[in-house]
């Protein structure tokens, strides 16, 4: 074979060989978003439905990642050598072990669930600290597998390719792809076709495909180096490149550092920040902040396609630029989130226009770090998997710490829009030092374009929250690690808002929410559990019976805008048969041995969210009829009309007590469920009157235009339809926590079923 025919012989290897690791990296990166949207659901569902939660599993994924980076291609080199092993086969490895991963977490997220009852309420710092510990040691082995991938691969690529210096950015690539079509296809096909439990499953399969492929690559590999005594061509520090190893010496590679950290930091801060300020638009469906990640990833995969597409052609944009429209574009998310201009609304009812240009408004931001990033690792590694594990855990790293600084200090001290502007401001920081490289005409339209659209942002537009301080007389917000909490009153009634979500207003519904079970309890009920505190109209109601109440709310600045609402808080507050627990309703149940006479069920809207199927599913159900007294009565309410939605939460309801009714409430707005384990009793208006003390018969007149309590019970006692009549004829429909139906609907709604 002549020496032309055999470099050609390489090259097409080569060829071959890169188009195979190509879609290696897209199922790896596919797989691992699976898990990070499963594993993420689940968190919330066993520690609570709250930011501090959802930043920490944010977090600590990205912990592995960084370790796994860092620590992957620090030994690599040296594994290889002692071994003899190809680098691929570690890969193998890896991944053989994130495939087990799918199995092991859900395990320890129960255990952990378990252990951590008894660490007192959910916001206490000793129950936010522990339930952090559990989550990092239930996926940060498999995270740092995950991170382990990127050196392993560069490796590879260097034992048959010392020549490459953009491995990592090659890798990168097919990695984010696949990262988007994993984000998708979790929230929009595998779980309402698989449920959880099999969508892991499925993306364990992805895994362990992954490992054998890549196993016998290394197979093949150690024959060949056997045969013609090839020596590995990986060195044995795995740096000899300088610019990873005069980090601390070369004011270029400190600025790098710098960038790689600000950048990770201020990344994924944003996208924290991002999912609470787009609320009102977006809303809180899965699908919705499936979107949200979703651009978030498509935007930093074009990026770094078009890296990638002009290393080709031989030219790039220079970092200095990169970093002047990285300061323009920071700026961009705050001017399109303006509710002067977007159709917001507290209600479920997104505009799809509204929420396309609201997404729109990341992607130049996205896009340009997906551009920087894989830049920089390469201009700092130069093929080195060293160097470029080092490189990557720094952005990681502020990948790391940017989401916890989001949720325990920048939310909840500042609006969302004020939180965006500082984290922002980095990028006018790196501007300034690198603009100088930037000739003189393009410098001076990049900073009046970042000038314009900062000076907009900070003093122009307006978010959610300002348009309604400045457009209702009355209006409140408040603050914390879980939510944002707004209460205005609009002249018609109050409202009370959680992160931009219309929760409830001031409406008769939340009194028979009470009032109906109670009356309806065959002896003198002495206690009430309400979960969900809204308002407080129900805790309100419960203690006009006299009763011991206790009241289990999630956000902790609910119970204290209880003033807003209602003239008599002061006293209410102050009842000594009144408790007031900061807990997820669920958790309380697992932690308490308590038995109520009633436990009155008031689900956050809207009813696809996740808050709502923890609190409709079967699961739950099992749970609550546990800590019901001998006649108690559990009352659940169903916001909407009717639907299959509703069939499955009457399902669930139905299959877990045998004694179900339904009544249509006041006005025909939702639906009141009563379920109990004994019959209940069919009592007229005036029967159920009699039953009731006069305060109670006072508080149910409250805000009622009826002549008298029995003609106002009749209202409701009048719309009772029979559950058999209700039903879907499929056993299936129904709600339990593998399987919320509630929330995955969409292949359901492309088939008309919905």
């Amino acid at each position: 074979m002549t020496r032309r025919a055999h470099r050609s012989a390489i090259s097409r290897d080569q060829s071959s060989r890169r188009r195979l690791l190509f879609g290696l990296f897209f199922v790896s990166g596919f797989c691992s978003l699976v898990y990070q949207v499963v594993w993420t659901r689940l968190a919330l569902a066993a520690f609570g439905i709250i930011t501090p939660v959802l930043s920490v599993v944010i977090s600590v994924f990205m912990l592995g990642l960084a370790i796994g980076s860092w620590a992957g291609g620090r030994w690599i080199a040296q594994w290889t050598k002692r071994t003899g092993f190809s680098a691929i086969t570690f890969y193998a490895a890896a991944e053989l072990i994130i495939g087990l991963g799918a199995f092991v977490v859900p395990t320890l997220f129960a255990a952990g669930e378990l252990m951590l009852l008894s660490a007192g309420q959910i916001d206490s710092l000793r129950y936010l600290l522990l339930s952090a510990i559990v989550l990092a040691l239930s996926v940060l082995p498999w995270c740092i597998c995950m991170g382990a991938t990127f050196p392993f691969m560069m490796a590879y690529v260097r034992e048959w390719d010392d020549t490459d210096a953009k491995s990592f950015s090659y890798l990168y690539l097919p990695n984010v792809l696949g990262a988007v079509s994993g984000t998708l296809a979790t929230a929009l096909l595998f779980v309402e076709w698989l449920g959880f439990r099999h969508t892991l499953w499925f993306a364990a399969a992805g895994n362990f495909t992954i490992a054998l492929i890549s196993y016998s690559l290394g197979r093949k590999r150690i024959r060949r180096a056997s045969d013609s005594q090839v020596s590995d061509k990986v060195d044995s520090e795995g740096d000899p490149q300088p610019a990873g190893s005069t980090a601390q010496t070369n004011p270029e590679a400190r600025l790098i550092q710098w960038i790689l950290f600000s950048t990770g930091f201020a990344a994924m801060a944003m996208e924290v920040v991002w999912v609470r300020s787009f609320a009102p638009v977006v809303k809180t469906q899965v699908y919705s902040f499936a979107l949200v990640v979703a651009s978030y990833l498509a935007a930093t995969f074009l990026g770094s396609w078009f890296y990638r597409h002009q290393l080709r052609g031989r030219s790039r944009l220079s970092r200095p630029t990169l970093l002047a429209l990285l300061c323009a574009a920071a700026f961009l998310p705050v001017i399109v989130n303006d509710a002067r201009f977007l159709r917001a609304n507290w209600g479920s009812d997104v505009d799809p226009l509204s929420m396309i240009f609201l997404l729109a408004s990341i992607w130049p931001f996205c896009a340009l770090l997906g551009y920087l990033t894989p830049s920089l690792v390469d201009e700092w590694a130069r093929g080195s998997p060293a160097a470029a594990g080092r490189a990557y855990a720094i952005n990681v790293l502020g990948c790391i710490l940017g989401p916890l600084a989001a949720s325990y200090l920048l939310l909840p001290l500042l609006s969302e829009r004020f939180a965006q502007l500082l984290l922002a401001a980095p990028f006018v920081a790196f501007f300034a030092l690198s603009a100088r490289k930037i000739p003189k005409a393009p410098r001076l339209a990049y900073a009046i374009l970042s000038a314009v659209i900062l000076a907009w942002a900070a003093f122009v537009s307006e978010n959610y929250e300002d348009y309604l301080a400045s457009s209702q007389k009355k209006f409140e917000v408040r603050r914390d690690y879980a939510a944002s909490v707004v209460s205005f009153d609009d002249d018609t009634r109050k409202h009370l808002l959680i992160n931009g979500i219309g929760m409830t207003a001031l409406t008769p519904v939340t009194k028979f929410m009470v009032h109906l079970p109670l009356a309806f309890h065959k002896t003198r009920p002495q206690s009430a559990l309400i979960i969900c505190f809204g308002m407080g109209t129900s805790y309100r109601s419960a203690l006009s019976w006299g009763l011991e109440t206790t009241t289990v709310e999630l956000v902790p600045s609910v119970p204290a805008a209880i003033g807003f609402y209602h003239a008599d808080a002061p006293q209410v507050l102050q009842n000594p048969k009144g408790h007031i627990v900061i807990d997820d309703g669920r958790r309380f149940l697992c932690r308490t041995r308590e038995k109520f006479d009633i436990i009155v069920i008031d689900p956050p809207p809207p009813v696809e969210a996740a808050g709502s199927s923890l609190l409709y599913s079967r699961e739950f159900y099992e749970l609550a009829k546990q800590h019901l007294s001998p006649g108690g009565i559990l009352q659940a309410w169903y916001p909407e009309k009717g639907g299959r939605t509703f069939q499955a939460v009457l399902r669930s309801l139905s299959g877990s007590f045998p004694h179900v009714r339904c009544f249509d409430s006041v006005g025909k707005w939702g639906k009141h469920l009563l379920a109990s384990m004994e019959p209940i009793d069919v009592a007229t208006a005036a029967e159920l009157t009699t039953r009731m003390p006069d305060n109670a018969k006072e508080d149910l007149l409250e805000w009622s235009l009826a002549p008298n309590v029995p003609n106002y019970l009749d209202e409701v006692l009048s719309g009772e339809i029979p559950v058999n009549s209700l039903l879907s004829p499929k056993p299936g429909v129904q709600i339990t926590d593998d399987r919320p139906f509630n929330e995955y609907f969409l292949l359901r709604q492309w088939a008309g079923e919905r």
